[in-house]
């Protein structure tokens, strides 16, 4: 081969050989990280040790666990001024392999809401930080020697100008609007390269002069600003430019998030592998957090029943992490004594299940019928963690022992114990149960508030049935104000009552809930009729009881009641006050000059104070007239009596009026709103209850209730033996 043609062959070789790597070059720099988890990065509250940086962890997105005990990751005193680092914002670097994170430098003990500086950290591994503070007065007095007020910094990458930009709201002490300001880092991450401008411009006819709490996010070759409208109507706005630094005009003076009460610190991330994504917020007047999902950044709906934590976050974000990051947290900041699995059998009452890291062991009830000697609990665990033993076990002799181990860190053992607790009597959250027995089917029906959801806003009502107070089964909707099934209501569906009541030669069915008016004036009563306990049941197209006698508190919880002795109908309601009215002969209205307050006088929250919740029965000549105490999100929550020879008072309360109460050493709380049912033919009573479920004694106790049964006995002399509330629940009824 002559030398040209070698010539030739080896320079076309060596362009190969370079385009080849080039394009190997661009391949490796084009291809996205893989990301499988989430880091929340928050602080927790406005106190003493509140106002410090903390992690938590998701393999979802939705579901997210506490690391290192819910305790601060870094010590707001070594790397701060004033003590106090509030509303993180974590960053990943251009480079895929750098974090950048900004915080506020702020201690409201001491400083009220007014500060000077923020924190800029920057890490690679996100264990490990190295952080500066920026003082805005000291560092630009020329400018900005009047501010009192940085707040919530976070930052983005520019692609264009290839520097990290920090963006934050400033306000000085006059009478002027806060106002989201931006400048570049230096290459350091260590300061500012020059004094801030604004960033973001409301429009003169906007209702918001005032923004905090930005969060830009690119998407679609635009950047939407989120930010919150501190003055008008305060909550998450949206903003959009084509360019970073200037230029973003306000969509809609309309909120995008989904509430009227006021929220900020918008928090917006992609889920991973997918076109969705999330914008979180800080509810910092109702003490929670709100998720929202959308697939075109504009248009959000509520996720929140999706969602579930083990802490209580404020203002923070979330970073989707590789499976490495994951494991690294996992292994510095997990804890055997927190132990991220979950039992997933269908034949547990999965919202009890009880977790004690301390003792080490775990508790799981089943639900009735379980075969105990071959039961799989379905153990999964997180990213991180693997369980032995797996499949079926023998519980019926006692505890099995399991075995945890979290990446990088010594196996731990737990001692599971099963059991067939029949409290909660119904699977799920349910409040205020009504209890009924049938003479027409001879079973038993539980007519409960639909619970577990945020605020009390329930909208359909459902029943249960059983044949021995124990085995129950969902007999489904009868009412969803939603689909249009109470004309006059629009939500808020609480705490029915039912009465079954001979006519002609069958039997009636009338059921009285209250609900949220459509046309105003909050809540107020109505009534169902059906021909059969489950139903189908039609609503009276307008409210029976409309007004409080008293002139204040709420038209609610009513209780109705025929009198064995007369066969008189009754109703009562109320809440704060105790009404009473008879009921006409069609059920469906009262007799207005019957109308009587019958609230008892005195009391204290520790004994009988009438808040609600009134329920009648008759006994032996006696009429007694049993009550809640307390707030329904309360512990103390509890039932108290009193008795009277006539179904319209006067009431005496009882010497020792306390029915039931918590029982805090077993784990029960909140233990209110009740009826009774009696086992025809036999003097034997029983107490259908709600109590709160103890994983939400800190996290909405209100609406996560959940519906018990225990036996209910009398003294010789007539009054109330005091009920034991209790775990294991009752026999089945014969």
């Amino acid at each position: 081969m002559d030398k040209s043609k070698t010539g030739l062959i080896t320079a076309i070789t060596k362009c190969f050989l370079v385009f080849a790597g080039l394009i190997s070059f661009v391949s490796c720099k084009t291809q996205p990280l893989q990301t499988d988890a989430y880091l929340f990065v928050y602080f927790t509250g406005n106190g003493p040790g509140e106002e410090a940086i903390r992690y938590a962890v998701s393999t979802d997105g939705y579901n997210y666990r506490a690391l290192n005990d819910n305790q601060p990751v870094l010590d707001s005193k070594k790397i701060s001024t004033s003590g106090g680092v509030r509303d993180p914002h974590i960053l990943r670097g251009a480079d895929d392999k750098t974090f950048y994170m900004v915080a506020t430098d702020l201690y409201v003990p001491e400083q009220g809401w007014n500060n000077f500086a923020m924190i800029l950290m920057k890490s690679t591994d996100l264990i490990n930080w190295e952080t500066s503070v920026i003082n805005i007065p000291n560092t630009y007095p020329d400018q900005f020697a009047d501010v009192d007020r940085v707040w919530a910094p976070q930052t983005i990458y520019d692609e264009v100008t290839g520097k990290y930009m920090v963006y934050f709201s400033m306000k000085d002490k006059g009478n002027h609007p806060d106002i989201i300001y931006y400048a570049y880092a230096n290459k350091d991450f260590t300061g500012l390269e020059e004094a801030p401008k604004q960033l973001y411009f409301p429009p003169v006819e906007s209702n918001t002069k005032a923004c905090i709490d930005g969060d830009i996010i690119p998407y679609e070759g635009k950047f939407y600003l989120f930010h919150k409208a501190e003055d008008g109507d305060p909550g998450i706005k949206l903003a959009i430019s084509d360019k970073l630094t200037e230029g973003y005009q306000l969509v809609s003076d309309k909120r995008v998030d989904s509430q009227t009460v006021p929220v900020e610190g918008s928090g917006i991330f992609k889920l991973n592998n997918t076109n969705e994504y999330i914008l979180m917020y800080d509810m910092y007047t109702s003490g929670r957090y709100q998720f929202t999902k959308s697939a075109d950044l504009q248009h959000f709906s509520v996720i929140d029943e999706e969602i579930s934590m083990n802490f209580h976050p404020r203002h923070g974000t979330v970073l989707p992490i590789t499976t490495e990051e994951y494991n690294r947290l996992m292994t510095t900041y997990g804890k055997a004594d927190d132990l991220f699995i979950a039992a997933t059998s269908d034949q547990l009452k999965k919202n009890n299940v009880a977790i004690n890291g301390e003792k080490k062991t775990i508790h799981l009830p089943v639900k009735v019928g379980t075969d105990l000697t071959a039961f799989d609990p379905m153990i999964t665990a997180w990213k991180g963690i693997t369980v032995a033993p797996e499949g079926p076990q023998d519980f019926s002799k006692g505890p099995v022992e399991y075995t945890f181990t979290i990446v990088g860190q010594d196996p731990v053992t737990y001692l599971l114990t099963a059991a067939e607790d029949h409290n909660p009597a119904l699977v799920g959250f349910y409040a205020d149960p009504q209890v009924l027995y049938s003479q027409k089917t001879g079973k038993y029906y539980i007519y409960p508030t639909s619970d577990g959801f945020t605020g009390w806003s329930g909208y359909y009502f459902k029943v249960f049935s059983s044949d021995d107070l124990v085995n129950w089964k969902d007999e489904g909707k009868i009412l969803d104000m939603k689909a249009g099934d109470v004309p006059w209501a629009d939500g808020s569906s609480w705490a029915p009552t039912i009465v079954e009541k001979k006519v002609g030669d069958d039997y009636k069915y009338y059921y009285y809930f209250s609900g949220n008016y459509v046309a105003g004036g909050g809540k107020q009563i109505g009534v169902a009729v059906a021909d059969n306990p489950t139903g189908p049941f039609v609503a009276e197209k307008e409210p029976m009881i409309t007004e409080s006698p008293v002139g204040w508190g709420q038209q609610i919880d009513p209780c109705a009641f025929i009198d064995p002795a007369s066969g008189k109908s009754y109703i009562y309601w109320g809440n704060g006050y105790l009404a009473a009215a008879e009921l006409n002969d069609d059920m469906i209205s009262i007799k207005p000059k019957t109308i009587k307050v019958l609230t008892p006088d005195g009391g204290t929250l520790e004994d009988y104070a009438f808040r609600e919740g009134v329920y009648v029965i008759y006994r032996e000549g006696t009429y007694y007239f049993m009550w809640s105490v307390d707030d329904t999100g309360s512990a103390n929550y509890h039932v108290a009596y009193g008795t009277s020879k006539s179904p319209m008072g006067p009431i005496k309360v009882a010497e020792k009026p306390i029915v039931l109460i918590q029982d805090a050493a077993n784990g029960i709380y909140g233990t209110g709103h009740h009826s009774v049912v009696k086992v025809p033919g036999k003097d034997e009573w029983y107490i259908v209850y709600h109590r709160i479920n103890n994983k939400h004694l800190s996290d909405g106790p209100g609406y996560h209730r959940e519906v018990c049964i225990d036996k209910m006995e009398f003294n010789a002399d007539g009054t109330i033996k005091q009920v034991s509330p209790t775990v294991k629940g009752i026999s089945p009824v014969e």
